[in-house]
């Protein structure tokens, strides 16, 4: 879901950067030092895991572990997008550095939100209910991240919608796949490390 250089508007990208800036700010807020290193994991799985991108018009997309992190991080998110996608941008030119904050906004406010949403749900349930609020949370954080994607290139220029439901319809099998990854890790975290839900 990374846009990419020089096609969001000038206001569009002070908005997001201001938005990326509030996020992190809060996310760090929310960073003891217990969880620094949690938060450094949680940003390397993004990072290996959203490496291979497959174009899509002004965007791209890829598997984005956005549930995992969220239901892992909880409020720490923001910082963990921020420097996953910064290290790519510099290292492998994914996105750009003008563009980070609109991709750190739209990965990571949809991270957070699964957090809110589904972590209660997750974590006081077991067996069925866990692998679907696990699946439910991962199709989710996948399809919100494309809308919000998708709103700011559809604000920027009405001629991106053609792109933008493209986008979207492609995100949908990502969608169940991230929800089918998510289940496995829930469920094997229940297992062998509950801690790392207690967010």
């Amino acid at each position: 879901m990374h846009i990419s250089e020089g096609i969001l508007s000038g206001s569009m990208l002070a908005v997001t950067w201001a938005g990326t800036v509030a996020g992190v700010s809060y996310g760090l807020r929310h960073t003891s030092s217990e969880r620094i290193i949690k938060t450094a994991l949680a940003s390397s799985a993004f990072f290996l895991a959203s490496l291979v991108n497959v174009r899509i018009g002004p965007s791209s997309t890829h598997l984005t572990l956005l549930a995992p992190m969220g239901l892992i991080l909880g409020r720490s998110v923001f910082p963990a997008v921020f420097v996953a996608l910064l290290l790519q941008a510099v290292l492998f030119g994914f996105g750009g550095l003008l563009v980070l904050g609109a991709n750190t906004l739209t990965m990571a406010l949809s991270s957070l939100l699964t957090y809110f949403i589904f972590a209660g749900m997750i974590r006081k349930s077991s067996g069925k209910s866990a692998v679907i609020f696990s699946f439910l949370a991962g199709a989710f954080a996948v399809m919100t991240g494309a809308l919000l994607t998708g709103t700011l290139l559809g604000l920027t220029d009405r001629n991106f919608l053609g792109a933008v439901k493209l986008l979207l319809m492609i995100h949908v099998p990502l969608s169940c796949l991230e929800g089918v990854v998510t289940s496995f890790l829930v469920l094997w975290l229940k297992r062998v490390a509950p801690e790392f839900l207690d967010v």
